[in-house]
């Protein structure tokens, strides 16, 4: 057990990272994100948020990448499958999660076997969906700069227009 205290006397307790490793490869993912979403914001002590933070980074670190990683390198196409299902879950769910397994995932579309391109072609259709919001958030940023400035008379219409283009087609 991980054991922090708090301010008021309390303990919080988590599991620890040896007995982690034993738990199904995704399952460390679940845990963190549970305890992401909805555990820290019961506690009001900034720095017992801070102390748990830094340690569910080292799981993801030092347990769940690790596990994830050596599945999808290993043979046992049946594991892998299982791996890949759970992690498409996983990444519908937040895609940042499993975004450093990405570079994995692509190597398994490129073995070429045809059971897990299926389930690998989803998981990557979510990392290009995240990466196009992502881009689009930028150029939405920008857009409105550019109309802010149009409104106020700093820039021409023509560049308005451009910019307004370039944001129209990367919508589309």
């Amino acid at each position: 057990m991980k054991i922090f205290h708090k301010n008021d006397g309390g303990i919080v307790q988590l599991i620890s990272k040896d007995k982690m490793k034993e738990w199904p490869i995704e399952l460390p993912l679940i845990f963190i994100e549970y305890v992401r979403n909805n555990q820290l914001n019961t506690y009001d002590d900034n720095k017992l948020k801070k102390d748990i933070e830094q340690y569910l980074d080292e799981v993801l670190r030092d347990v769940a990448i690790p596990g994830l990683i050596n599945v999808l390198d290993g043979n046992d196409q049946e594991e892998i499958s299982k791996a890949l299902s759970r992690i498409e879950e996983l990444a519908k769910k937040n895609i940042e999660l499993v975004k450093p397994i990405k570079p994995y995932v692509e190597n398994l579309m490129k073995k070429g076997d045809k059971t897990l391109n299926v389930l690998c072609k989803p998981i990557i259709e979510n990392f290009d969906k995240a990466e196009r919001k992502k881009q689009l958030a930028e150029k939405r940023k920008i857009m409105q700069k550019k109309e802010k400035e149009f409104l106020a008379g700093t820039i021409s219409g023509e560049e308005y227009a451009k910019a307004r283009k370039e944001y129209l087609l990367l919508k589309d």
